[in-house]
């Protein structure tokens, strides 16, 4: 076969991949986060909700082909509804600034999606037991069951931000905006849809350095009046 033939059927083949990552004054992880992103992904994307550090400088010094978008409002949701707008890729894959989640697993939620999922989403409990404090494996696992509870879901994680997915699934889904809510209500909203989901198993390495936005007891207060809001709307 031709090279040019074997360059088409590649690209016919492969769907252009997106990562999407979220930073706020995260100047300290990038370099713990970027150069471990798979070479083979077409389009990375750093949305900065206008950091006050070096946040931008750094990313662009690490990797400068990396695409720089200026989230529009405040908060998670309005940054990554920003970067999902401006995504050029068939799929998109969400990374967390912090260095918590590892780019290295990146294939391991692609796989899905090219055998038939619609979403992936990362579980940090999906049979193993996380590294991480007993007051964050305490919050989790009840909004985990209070979704489950709610949603008749079989979910092991509903605040994981490792998530991949195909970008066309957007237009079946109403994505929230302005709180910091956006896992739990975006796998609510998946449900509901009747997308096709897999959970992959992810490990939670931690922030690497800097302080995490929201104090862990508001987070997750949020989060579930979040989820309970979604089951109103019903």
């Amino acid at each position: 076969m031709s090279p040019l033939n074997q360059l088409y059927n590649r690209i016919k083949r492969y769907p252009r991949i997106s990562v999407v990552i979220c930073t706020l004054n995260e100047e300290g992880n990038l370099s713990k986060v970027l150069p471990k992103i798979p070479d083979w992904v077409d389009e990375i994307i750093l949305v900065d909700g206008h950091s006050t550090d070096n946040t931008v400088a750094v990313a662009k010094n690490i990797l400068p082909t990396i695409r720089i978008l200026y989230q529009p409002g405040r908060g998670k949701d309005d940054a990554m509804k920003h970067g999902f707008r401006n995504a050029t890729g068939d799929i998109i894959v969400t990374l967390d600034a912090d260095g918590s989640t590892d780019p290295e697993q990146i294939p391991e939620f692609v796989h899905p999606l090219l055998n038939g999922h619609d979403f992936v989403k990362g579980s940090r409990f999906l049979k193993v037991d996380p590294n991480m404090s007993l007051h964050r494996k305490l919050g989790n696992r009840m909004l985990v069951a209070l979704t489950n509870l709610l949603y008749g879901t079989k979910y092991t994680d509903v605040c994981c931000g490792y998530n991949a997915f195909w970008k066309k699934c957007l237009s079946n889904i109403e994505l929230s905006g302005g709180r910091f809510d956006y896992e739990p209500v975006l796998h609510v909203k998946i449900m509901r849809a009747g997308l096709r989901v897999a959970e992959v198993q992810c490990g939670d390495r931690g922030r690497i350095s800097g302080n995490s936005k929201l104090p862990m007891l508001t987070q997750g207060l949020k989060a579930a009046i979040a989820i309970l809001q979604q089951r109103l709307l019903g």
